[in-house]
């Protein structure tokens, strides 16, 4: 990946997680804590993956966020070429990124395999 592509994919993830959090008025949105994790644009510039994880729902509620986005989506494109200088604005399919559910699981798992005591133990032995 060219460095202008990972220049392209950061800025673009950078306005449409702005745009989702403050433009979007979905109710289907409104409920839970919605990232934007990583935007993929295809090496001519004219499409973008754009990667969602969803925290704080069902799978039915996840489900809705990614068909809300998908409605929302030709509002982000025009907004996006109204603040990108971009030649091309790529058009934005969306695709639910469980990273950061299954991240918070594992923390969940391995706090209740850890010992209670074990940190303040290592903390009085220094």
């Amino acid at each position: 990946m060219s460095r202008r592509t990972e220049r392209v994919n950061e800025l673009i993830r950078e306005e449409l997680s702005a745009l989702i959090q403050r433009e979007v008025k979905d109710p289907r949105l409104g409920h839970g804590l919605i990232t934007v994790t990583e935007v993929t644009v295809s090496p001519d510039l004219r499409t973008a993956i754009v990667h969602v994880s969803h925290m704080g729902g069902d799978a039915a509620e996840r489900d809705g966020v990614i068909a809300a986005l998908k409605s929302a989506s030709h509002f982000l494109h025009a907004e996006l070429r109204r603040r990108l200088s971009m030649r091309y604005v790529p058009e934005l399919a969306f695709r639910f990124d469980p990273s950061i559910e299954r991240g918070a699981r594992l923390a969940a798992l391995i706090n209740q395999v850890s010992p209670a005591g074990a940190s303040d133990d290592d903390d009085a032995r220094t």
